[in-house]
């Protein structure tokens, strides 16, 4: 093969690779919102599902806009004491959470 060759075909390989959708994670389609320092509101838009999400910052009024049910713990890596929420569902305004898991098992 001519070197040409080689870098049309190589090109046209890698154009090709582009191409083709990704692998799918499951994901918690919809969005979750909480309001964290200073009153300002912050969104995740779809989700991991089943992972555990430390939040880096105080956090609090978590809003369940995903499809699927949610829990948010008052510890870090999703210990101590949780709140489940349903899909549409919000805790309270005031009601401080430090970690997050969507669609737990």
């Amino acid at each position: 093969m001519r070197p040409f060759h080689r870098i049309a075909l190589g090109v046209s390989s890698f154009a090709l690779a582009l191409s083709l959708p990704a692998g799918v994670a499951a994901a918690a389609s919809g969005s979750f919102a909480w309001v964290g320092p200073n009153g300002k509101t912050y969104a995740l838009k779809n989700p991991p599902e089943n992972k555990c999400l430390d939040m880096s910052q105080t956090a609090r009024g978590a809003r369940n806009a995903t499809k699927k049910p949610l829990a948010v713990y008052n510890g870090k890596r999703c210990r101590g004491h949780f709140t489940q929420l349903a899909p549409g569902q919000a805790a309270p305004a005031g009601a401080r959470f430090a970690s997050v898991i969507f669609n737990p098992h």
